[in-house]
């Protein structure tokens, strides 16, 4: 069982690293549907092995060794099925997504700096909203909100974070 602060943990790392997750699992499965079951799957062991995770070494890196894992757990599943390229083509892939991801690196990290900057009450609706199997609905009930304010106040949350990440990023000079 997770404490709440290695789920937080989890939380701001995944949510940090989400795009470029799904991002690196479609530069090597372009079929959305086999993409999206693929992402689904390597969410779900991440969270059931992110106590294996070593808090400060590279999230990114480790979840995309397990979306790695997943794709040729696919590719060996749809075998002969349809036209695939060769595992060689396909690691070669996987290493260039890895390289050209950290140019995200700088955003990365000011989107981390700028959900910690939030308010505790908007850090927790988001923390809710990444939690495996929940929903707009399921965070309205939990929280004693309507749908259409919950959905308003993550539309808020993310707009926020964007402005905060343009402002950190200009700051820094590296827009």
């Amino acid at each position: 069982m997770q404490t709440p602060e290695r789920t937080e943990e989890f939380v701001g790392l995944f949510t940090l690293n989400a795009r470029r997750i799904y991002g690196f699992i479609l530069s090597l499965q372009p079929n959305v549907a086999d993409a999206d079951e693929i992402f689904q799957e390597t969410s779900t062991v991440l969270w059931r092995k992110f106590e294996q995770f070593e808090s400060g070494t590279d999230f990114l890196a480790w979840a995309c060794q397990i979306a790695r894992y997943k794709v040729m757990s696919l590719r060996q599943r749809v075998g002969r099925e349809r036209l695939q390229f060769s595992d060689e083509f396909v690691e070669n892939v996987a290493d260039e997504s890895l390289l050209a991801g950290t140019a995200l690196e700088p955003r990365h990290q000011a989107l981390s700096r700028c959900i910690e900057k939030l308010n505790q009450r908007d850090r927790d609706l988001l923390l809710r909203r990444y939690q495996e199997g929940a929903t707009t609905r399921s965070i309205a009930a939990d929280v004693g909100r309507s749908v259409d304010a919950v959905y308003k106040a993550l539309n808020r949350i993310h707009e926020a974070l964007f402005q905060c990440i343009q402002r950190t990023l200009r700051a820094e000079g590296r827009t």
